[in-house]
């Protein structure tokens, strides 16, 4: 995937420190490093990401914070992502993973109303807690490990586009030196039999 991509869609420097629950990290979310975008940067911090994106718990940016300094992974997008289950998406996207869990385990499938709050997760949580935490678990492994093939395959092929375009363009290069060296001696070649000839012919008894 295209650097350009990327970095119009994580958070910028200002954004990031204008959240106040990553202050307890410090000035470690500003190494270079952490910013830096490649190939395993960009790939791990989509795993990271879209994996804590899953986890049913409060604080998942200073969660995703957390793993990106300790993975050395891209700090803002992994930030970026666990935005991806907001409170528009949640309930859909919980409900899901909870009937995952619970096909799983062979449970019935109760009907529930999601809320990522400390309150839910003390009260109605309790009733369906195995099924659900698994079904998340399942979930954040299948959609962060299908986002870091994914992104690193993609930036794979892109190297590789980069640099056939790149060897066609000095074949390409070489194919036109090599015909314009080839012109210049055929010209050269020509303008001497010419001047040969013309030797040859002023030297001839009927021409003195």
């Amino acid at each position: 995937m295209p650097k350009k991509t990327l970095k119009s869609i994580v958070p910028s420097a200002a954004r990031i420190r204008s959240i106040g629950a990553l202050g307890i990290l410090g000035d470690w979310i500003y190494a270079g490093n952490l910013w830096h975008i490649n190939r395993y940067s960009s790939s791990m911090a989509f795993f990271v990401g879209l994996f804590v994106a899953c986890m049913p718990v409060p604080g998942q940016m200073l969660i995703a914070a957390s793993l990106a300094v300790l993975l050395k992974c891209n700090l803002p997008l992994s930030v970026g992502l666990v935005w991806l289950t907001n409170p528009v998406t949640m309930p859909a996207f919980y409900f899901t993973a909870y009937k995952v869990g619970a096909l799983i385990l062979e449970a019935p499938v109760e009907r529930l109303n999601f809320e990522l709050s400390f309150h839910w997760l003390t009260t109605s949580l309790t009733a369906v807690w195995r099924p659900f935490l698994l079904g998340c678990l399942i979930c954040g492994l299948f959609f962060g490990s299908v986002g870091y093939f994914l992104i690193s395959q993609l930036w794979r092929w892109r190297v590789s586009r980069l640099w056939r375009q790149r060897r066609r363009r000095r074949e390409k290069l070489s194919k036109v030196i090599t015909e314009n060296a080839g012109r210049r001696e055929t010209s050269r070649a020509a303008r001497g039999i010419d001047g040969r000839e013309q030797t040859h012919q002023q030297g001839r008894p009927g021409n003195q």
